[in-house]
C-alpha cells in the first residue's frame, strides 16, 4: 500500500460497469478512505421497501442522520428488488440533496479518498473539495449484465438482470438532476476491454502523475 498526504479521486460509471471494483482496487493500493454512494441510496430503499413511510424525506433524515457508512458497507444491499426501487428514488430530488449532504459530511475532513458514483466529478466533488483525478467507467451491457448475474448468484434470470442494468443507465442519463455524464477530464476505463490488474495499472499511472505534479 502506497501512502500518500493528499489524493482525492472521483470514479463515475455506468450501472455494472466495474467502478465498485475499480474504485476499491484503487482505495487499497494508496490507502484512501472509499465512500461508495450508490450503497447509499441502496440503503435508502432497502429503509422504504422495509418500513413503507408515508413521508420518505423526513424519515430518511431521521435515519441518516443516526447511520454509520460502515454499518451500511455490510448489509445485502445488491438485490434485483433494490436496484430496480433505487432506479427511481434515485430521480428524486429532494432525496438527492439528503444523500448529498450526507456524503459532504464524510468526506468534509478527509483529503485521501475516494468517492464512486454516478454524480461524483459533475457534483459532489466539482468544487470543495475538488478531485485531483477522475474516471469515467464503461462496459457493454452483454458483459455488465453477465457480471452482474454472476454477483446475485444467478437468482434471478440474465434477461432480468440486462433489462435492470439498461433501465438503470437510462434513468440515470436522463434525470434532470445531476444526470450521469462523464466531465471533459475524466480518464475514460472500459472494463470490457481491460481485466482488473490492467484496470488498476491504467488508474495507478494517472494517479501518480498528479502525485508528482
Amino acid at each position: 500500500m502506497t501512502k500518500v498526504k493528499k489524493l482525492i479521486i472521483a470514479c463515475d460509471g455506468e450501472s455494472g460497469s466495474g467502478k465498485s471494483t475499480a474504485a476499491k482496487l484503487i482505495s487499497k493500493k494508496y490507502g484512501l478512505l472509499l465512500i461508495n454512494s450508490g450503497l447509499i441510496y441502496r440503503y435508502c430503499s432497502k429503509l422504504i421497501i422495509k418500513n413503507k413511510p408515508k413521508n420518505i424525506i423526513s424519515f430518511l433524515k431521521r435515519k441518516l442522520s443516526t447511520v454509520s457508512y460502515n454499518r451500511i458497507t455490510k448489509l445485502n444491499l445488491h438485490t434485483e428488488v433494490i436496484s430496480n426501487h433505487v432506479a427511481v428514488l434515485a430521480k428524486n430530488n429532494k432525496v438527492r440533496r439528503i444523500v448529498n449532504q450526507l456524503q459532504i459530511k464524510m468526506i468534509s475532513n478527509n483529503n485521501r479518498i475516494c468517492v464512486e458514483g454516478r454524480d461524483i466529478a459533475s457534483k459532489i466533488l466539482s468544487k470543495k473539495p475538488k478531485y485531483d483525478v477522475a474516471f469515467y467507467f464503461k462496459c457493454s451491457l452483454n458483459i455488465a449484465s453477465y457480471r452482474r448475474w454472476l454477483d446475485i448468484k444467478k437468482s434471478v434470470s440474465l434477461k432480468e438482470v440486462k433489462k435492470s442494468l439498461k433501465m438503470r443507465t437510462n434513468l440515470d442519463k436522463k434525470r434532470k438532476n445531476s444526470p450521469l455524464i462523464r466531465v471533459k477530464d475524466a480518464i475514460l476505463i472500459r472494463t470490457d476491454q481491460l481485466n482488473k490488474k490492467q484496470v488498476l495499472d491504467k488508474m495507478s499511472k494517472s494517479v501518480e502523475k498528479v502525485i508528482k505534479s
